[in-house]
C-alpha cells in the first residue's frame, strides 16, 4: 500500500515486525535525455563457402577482419571498408548473404595486341581502387602483356574482381555474383607504342540472393541506420516493408535505410518514385569509380557520425569515395530535379578533392494519393521524429514501469512529456513547445480501461538549406 504520496515496490504495508526498512527507488534517477549513438548494419554479399546462405550478425571492427571473414574482393570487404573510412567511429555491425544459386557474375575483358615497339607503363584502374603499374617492355606481344597484368590483378586480392587469361585477352570476373557487378568499372591507358588495347565494361551479371533472410534475421536488433549493398527493386522493396515493421508503433525499433546509385538521374528517380519511403534515402553520386554498395555504406556511417538529429548532412565528405569525371558532375538543375523526385545527390567539392553531401532527403515525396507531400521531405525530420519518440517512450518506461491508472496519473504523465519536450527545445531539436502546449494532450482511454492516450505536439526544428540575399546598388 501507500501514504498520501509515498508508494513502495517491496515494503509491504502489512509488515509487523518492528524495525526501519528502506528501498531504492531508480525511476527518478534518469533526468536527461537518452544519448542518440547511431547504430549501422550493413547487408552484402559475401564469398566464404563456410558462411552460407545467411551469415551471423556480426560487429565490424577492422576491413581485414571482414576481409578474412566474409571474402577479400567481396561486396561486404568493400562496403565495409567504404564504411570504415568515411567514419571509422561509427558503430558498425554486419550481416552477409551467398550469392544466388543461379547467379551470374558480371565480367568484362581486355584485348592487348602488339608488340610494343617501346618500352613504358601500363595503368589499369578497376572501381575505385588504386591504380595498378604494369611495366611494358619493348617487343612484348599481347600474351605477355596480358600474362602480366593477371599477375597484377591476383597480387591485389582486395580487387572486386579475379582475373582469367587466354592469349592475349585479360577476362576479369566480378568475385560475387548478380548485377551489382555490372558496376564496376575498367580503365586502362599505355605510354607504350605499339600496344593496342580493346576494353570491353563489365557486364552480364544478374541474379542476386534475396534479402529478406538477413532482414528477419535482424529485426529483433534496433539498428538505427540500414545500409543495402543489393538495391534491385525487388529486394529494395522487401526494405521499404522492413522499415514498416521495425517502425511500428508496437515494435519502435525506428530505422533509416541508405542505397546508392551511381546511375543517371532518370533510373535514380524511377527507382525512388517505386519506393516512396519516408525512411529511404537513395545516395546518388553518377559516374564516380565507386560502387553503389561503397557509396550506401559511406553514407550511412557519415550519417551516424552526426547524433544531433535535426543538424543537417549538407556539405558532409564521403571520405574514400572516388570523385567521378567532369562530364559527370551534376548541374544545380540536375540537382533541384533530383530533390524534387526523392533522391539524395552527392557532388564533388569545389575544389575536386572529394565527394559531398548536397543534401539528405528520403525517397518520400507523395501520399498514396498521389497529392505532392513534403512532410518527410529531409531525413533530419525523419530522424528527429525518430529520437523525440524514444526520448519520450524512454521517459514514461523509467517514470511508471508499475503504475496504476487513477485520476492521478494523466497529470503527472503530462507533466513527464512536458519536460521531455522542453529539453528537447533546449538542444534545438524541437520548437515553440510552450506555445504549442495546449495541443499535448493525455487522456484514458474510452474502451481500454487500462489504457492511457497522449497526443504530443512536435514542431522540429528545420535545417538551414537557402539564404536568399539582394544586393542594392548605390553610385
Amino acid at each position: 500500500m501507500a501514504s498520501a504520496n509515498i508508494t513502495f515496490d517491496k515494503i509491504p504495508a502489512s509488515t509487523r515486525k518492528p524495525g526501519v526498512y528502506a528501498e531504492w527507488n531508480l525511476k527518478l534517477a534518469v533526468r536527461n535525455l537518452p544519448t542518440n549513438r547511431q547504430r549501422v548494419v550493413l547487408i552484402a554479399q559475401h564469398t566464404a563457402a563456410d558462411l552460407g546462405g545467411v551469415s551471423e550478425l556480426a560487429d565490424v571492427y577492422s576491413a581485414a577482419d571482414v576481409a578474412e571473414r566474409c571474402g577479400a574482393g567481396s561486396q561486404a570487404h568493400l562496403m565495409a571498408a567504404a564504411a570504415i573510412k568515411a567514419y571509422p567511429y561509427a558503430a558498425l555491425s554486419m550481416i552477409t548473404l551467398g550469392d544466388h544459386a543461379g547467379g551470374v557474375a558480371a565480367s568484362g575483358s581486355i584485348a592487348f595486341t602488339g608488340p610494343a615497339t617501346t618500352q613504358g607503363v601500363l595503368r589499369l584502374s578497376i572501381a575505385n581502387h588504386d591504380t595498378l603499374m604494369i611495366g611494358v617492355a619493348a617487343a612484348d606481344t599481347g600474351a605477355t602483356v596480358a600474362a602480366a597484368v593477371k599477375a597484377a590483378v591476383d597480387a591485389k586480392p582486395d580487387l572486386p574482381v579475379a582475373a582469367t587469361v587466354s592469349g592475349g585477352t585479360v577476362t576479369l570476373t566480378a568475385k560475387n555474383k548478380g548485377t551489382e557487378g555490372n558496376h564496376i568499372r575498367i580503365r586502362a591507358t599505355a605510354t607504350a607504342a605499339g600496344l593496342g588495347m580493346a576494353v570491353t565494361p563489365l557486364s552480364g551479371g544478374d541474379a542476386n540472393p534475396d534479402i529478406a533472410p538477413a532482414l528477419a534475421a535482424i529485426v529483433a536488433e534496433g539498428h538505427d541506420i540500414i545500409a543495402c549493398g543489393i538495391r534491385d527493386a525487388a529486394n529494395l522493396a522487401k526494405l521499404r516493408d522492413h522499415l514498416e515493421t521495425v517502425g511500428s508503433p508496437m515494435e519502435k525499433r525506428w530505422a533509416v535505410a541508405v542505397y546508392g546509385d551511381t546511375g543517371t538521374l532518370a533510373q535514380a528517380t524511377t527507382q525512388a518514385g517505386q519506393l516512396n519511403h519516408g525512411h529511404m534515402l537513395c545516395a546518388w553520386y553518377r559516374g564516380t569509380p565507386s560502387l553503389p554498395c561503397e557509396l550506401a555504406a559511406a553514407y550511412a556511417a557519415v550519417m551516424a557520425s552526426e547524433e544531433d538529429p535535426a543538424r543537417p548532412l549538407n556539405t558532409l565528405a564521403l571520405s574514400g569515395i572516388g570523385v567521378c569525371d567532369s562530364r559527370d558532375k551534376t548541374m544545380r538543375t540536375e540537382q533541384e530535379n533530383a530533390l524534387y523526385n526523392g533522391v539524395a545527390p552527392v557532388e564533388t567539392s569545389p575544389d575536386g578533392s572529394r565527394a559531398q553531401i548536397v543534401r539528405a532527403i528520403t525517397t518520400y515525396t507523395q501520399t498514396a494519393n498521389g497529392a505532392a507531400d513534403e512532410s518527410l521531405l529531409d531525413v533530419t525530420t525523419v530522424r528527429t521524429l525518430i529520437y523525440v519518440s524514444k526520448a519520450c517512450v524512454q521517459r514514461i518506461q523509467l517514470r511508471f514501469p508499475r503504475e496504476k491508472l487513477s485520476d492521478k496519473t494523466p497529470p503527472r504523465v503530462r507533466s513527464e512529456l512536458i519536460d521531455v519536450l522542453m529539453r528537447c527545445e533546449e538542444l534545438e531539436i524541437l520548437e515553440q513547445v510552450e506555445a504549442n502546449l495546449p495541443r499535448l494532450i493525455v487522456e484514458r482511454d474510452l474502451q481500454n480501461v487500462g489504457m492511457l492516450n497522449a497526443r504530443i505536439p512536435a514542431d522540429v526544428v528545420n535545417g538551414l538549406h537557402v539564404v536568399g540575399m539582394v544586393m542594392d546598388l548605390y553610385l
